[in-house]
């Protein structure tokens, strides 16, 4: 079965229109750049719109010396030529310098955008509730704030200044051609319908592709983030075929809906060019007779040639635009569906506790993640300050889903939860969550020194107080013995360590953040006997005096607990002490002696 995320089918229909205001919304911000760069880039548009217009006076002028000459009535004044050619090359020069600001100031406003919108993703990212990453696979959030952000950056780039030029030239174009002649005005402007038409067409077939595009790439991201997180794993159980498989069918859609979206965008130019050839031959056509009739001087003739290429050549402009356009808004719909994802809830006044003690009541609790599936039934504990809570049962009783609850992770279906007195819905989140120092079965560290990784857990820290944590964890020892000592750095993955020792630098993190509780999810789970007794001799010193929640399926390291709750199908079937619930000869005695069964 592929992992949850991957290759859904289904997709609510797109807002393409939304899309775009709401995109507009964000250029608005810079439209004191956006309006400079437009007028910049019409500068060089009409610059360049006057040039075939002055070149074709030139040669009008050269003809007319030329003919003047052979008659024996005048020569040729290469004198007023050679000003009007400068003063052409200084238009051009001008054009240029105009389009060299915009590009400039347009490429600020792109990349302003795309730095608030990855900002903007990474808040969210932080206030989206776990259930979102449920239904989301990793590669294809990493693929809204890379991929679809650069996309959306590329293309707002081009699109703007094309639009905005393409617009202006066509409009000044048409202007200098009517100025010249009408007839052959008339003959460039029946082939527009036709452009029109084509431009339509293409954008209806071809923007479903690039939406499938831009949604199948977030699925081969996820599927490539999987597979090389996981790769030891594949090799062991000798899946990587399958692997290569599952990748192969997700790129065979990508392919196939890359390759229609680019191949119906890419059928416009030489449609649209065709259209254009035939405009050019007709002008010709048209224009030889015109001259021959003594209605157009040869100049206009000139000029109206390279007009028609310049009308056209916006008309094309703009139907690479509105390709360019599909795939921006296709990837910008993506980045806009996860800002709109619901966040986190919180209270409107948020309380906090007089005095922070660790104490936490859970008070029939009803938890379950899916609708109608309830995993925490009735559950109700009180875990007085300083006291250690070890919580144990088979797999799946509810045991890290209350850790989860207590985090704020989720919410609570019924009953309350309280720390210090307060419902945890009525904490402020972050507040809440520094409340407690946690130690996952998962080890989690980044790519870094060791020392970075252990100072994490309280970013203020000395190097001192690192090291009299990393001794109090017991892995003072084996640093030592890495090449840096603490500044030996740590991979992406942490495999350059063994697990038991990530497993101990997760422990001196908690040991220094030094937090009223401490959560404990199988926190030894990964280290050998001997480590695990060291450990657990640090743990009892660390728990003095802070409220301890103990999840452990090494019934062993749990003796000392003050209260043991056993879970079965997520009640409390028993408990007390480790010695009162052995005496009893229940379920804990039974999951702890099957733990000593040969």
């Amino acid at each position: 079965m592929p992992p949850m995320g991957r290759g859904r089918s289904t997709e609510r229909a797109k807002d393409f229109k939304g899309t775009i205001v709401r995109l507009l919304g964000y250029v608005g911000r810079h439209k004191i750049a956006v309006i400079l760069a437009c007028v910049f880039a019409v500068c060089s548009v009409v610059f360049n719109i006057v040039g075939p217009r002055v070149l074709g006076s030139v040669t009008t002028k050269l003809y007319e010396g030329l003919v003047a000459t052979v008659q024996g009535t005048g020569s040729v004044d290469f004198e007023w030529i050679g000003m009007t050619l400068l003063g052409l090359l200084g238009l051009y020069l001008a054009s240029s310098a105009c389009n060299l600001v915009q590009g400039w100031l347009m490429t600020g406003v792109t990349q302003k955008i795309c730095y608030r919108m990855r900002k903007e993703i990474a808040e969210k990212i932080a206030v989206i509730p776990m259930s979102y990453f449920n239904g989301h696979s990793k590669g294809d959030v990493l693929s809204r704030i890379t991929n679809d952000v650069d996309t959306l950056g590329q293309s707002l780039n081009q699109s703007i200044t094309q639009l905005i030029t393409s617009v202006t030239q066509v409009v000044g174009v048409l202007v200098m051609m009517l100025s010249i002649s009408l007839p052959l005005t008339g003959v460039t402007v029946l082939t527009l319908p036709v452009s029109v038409v084509i431009v339509l067409v293409m954008v209806h077939f071809s923007q479903k592709y690039f939406r499938e595009q831009q949604r199948v790439l977030g699925t081969v991201n996820g599927i490539v983030e999987e597979d090389f997180a996981g790769q030891n794993v594949i090799q062991v159980f000798d899946r990587s075929e399958r692997a290569v498989a599952d990748f192969e069918v997700e790129n065979d859609r990508l392919f196939v809906s890359g390759w229609r979206s680019q191949f119906l965008s890419g059928l416009m130019m030489p449609l649209m060019s065709l259209v254009g050839n035939m405009g050019y031959v007709g002008v010709v056509v048209v224009g030889a007779q015109l001259a021959l009739v003594g209605q157009a001087a040869p100049g206009d003739i000139q000029s109206f040639i390279q007009y028609v290429r310049n009308f056209t050549q916006p008309i094309q402009q703009l139907a690479n635009v509105s390709n360019t356009m599909q795939s921006m808004a296709a990837a910008t719909e993506r980045v806009f569906e996860f800002l709109a994802a619901p966040e986190e809830s919180e209270p409107e006044t948020p309380q906090l506790p007089a005095r922070r003690e660790g104490r936490v009541e859970f008070d029939h609790v009803r938890f379950g993640y899916v609708p109608g599936k309830t995993i925490i039934k009735d559950f109700s504990c009180v875990a007085e300050p300083g006291q250690t809570v070890a919580i144990v049962g088979p797999t799946g009783a509810g045991k890290t889903t209350l850790i989860k609850l207590l985090q704020r992770f989720w919410d609570v279906d019924a009953g309350s939860l309280r720390v210090d007195g307060i419902d945890v819905r009525d904490w402020d989140r972050s507040e809440l969550r520094q409340e407690f120092a946690m130690v996952l079965q998962d080890t989690w560290l980044f790519n870094g020194t060791i020392r970075e990784n252990i100072r994490y857990g309280r970013p203020d820290a000395t190097d001192e107080e690192v090291e009299a944590a990393a001794r109090a964890a017991r892995c003072d020892h084996f640093i030592h013995t890495l090449a840096g000592g603490y500044d030996f750095v740590i991979n992406e993955e942490g495999t350059n360590l063994s697990q038991g020792q990530r497993q101990l630098v997760t422990i001196a993190r908690a040991v220094l953040a030094d937090r009223p509780a401490l959560i404990l999810d199988e926190a030894t789970s990964n280290v050998d006997t001997r480590t695990e007794e060291l450990i657990q001799r640090a743990m009892d010193a660390l728990m003095v005096g802070r409220t301890s929640f103990v999840i452990a399926h090494r019934l062993s390291t749990i003796r000392n607990a003050d209260v043991i709750l056993v879970l079965r199908d997520g009640d409390i079937v028993e408990k007390g002490t480790h010695e009162e619930l052995l005496a009893k000869g229940g379920f804990y005695a039974e999951l702890y002696n099957s733990q000593f069964a040969q």
